[in-house]
């Protein structure tokens, strides 16, 4: 069976001029949605949908340096957490000082793939740590992050094969039938073996009296 989880591997440094670069320009297009969004609440009362929005970044891409596809992604998130904390504004993302926001581009299923040995998205080569063989994977979606420190990481969403658990051998049966249902789908005659049992057993269950 399938099951998708999510691999994590460090970008290496040499990239990190060029990710700061995207980063720079996913915040910028974070702040335009947010402005436009805001607008259409407070002059329209329209609440605009990331569908709503992709006309409004349609071809900007080129322009930013960014996959096309990554402005559309900018745009599913921020809907997703405008709905989520209810607000008609959110957060303006920072790209200096000393809140600055760490670094985000989200990657849409099929914009990024292993490629030479290396992750390629956006026309650009990304040498990683490549800790799980990931030329065994298909890419879905996913995003490179930074963290505190600075440092970068390709995280994306793959799908694996999972062995189904197996039990353990043991079988349950239910001594109160005549024929007895296991639970392996199988049948056995109940042969009440535990009646010869019930005197030694109602004897053991009396409580020893104390001597006079």
């Amino acid at each position: 069976m399938k099951q998708t989880k999510t691999l994590k591997v460090r970008v290496k440094d040499k990239h990190a001029a060029e990710l700061n670069r995207m980063a720079r320009s996913v915040n910028f297009v974070w702040n335009y949605l947010n402005e436009l969004s805001s607008r259409a609440i407070r002059e329209k009362g329209l609440f605009l949908s990331a569908y709503d929005m992709h006309p409004y970044t349609k071809g900007a891409g080129k322009d930013l340096g960014l996959h096309s596809q990554t402005l559309q992604c900018i745009a599913a998130e921020y809907v997703a957490r405008r709905k989520q904390f209810k607000k008609p504004r959110l957060n303006w993302r920072k790209s200096g000082g000393v809140r600055r926001s760490l670094g985000w581009i989200p990657v849409n299923t099929g914009a990024a793939k292993w490629k030479n040995g290396q992750v390629f998205h956006n026309g650009t080569y990304f040498k990683v740590w490549d800790s799980y063989g990931l030329s065994t994977y298909k890419f879905r979606a996913g995003s490179f992050n930074e963290d505190s420190r600075g440092r970068w990481y390709f995280n994306v969403a793959v799908e694996v094969d999972v062995q189904p658990t197996l039990g353990q051998g043991a079988v349950g049966i239910d001594l109160g039938l005549k024929d007895v249902p296991c639970s392996d789908g199988g049948r056995l005659e109940n042969s009440r073996f535990y009646r010869r049992m019930e005197d030694q057993l109602a004897t053991a269950n009396v409580p020893a009296t104390s001597g006079g």
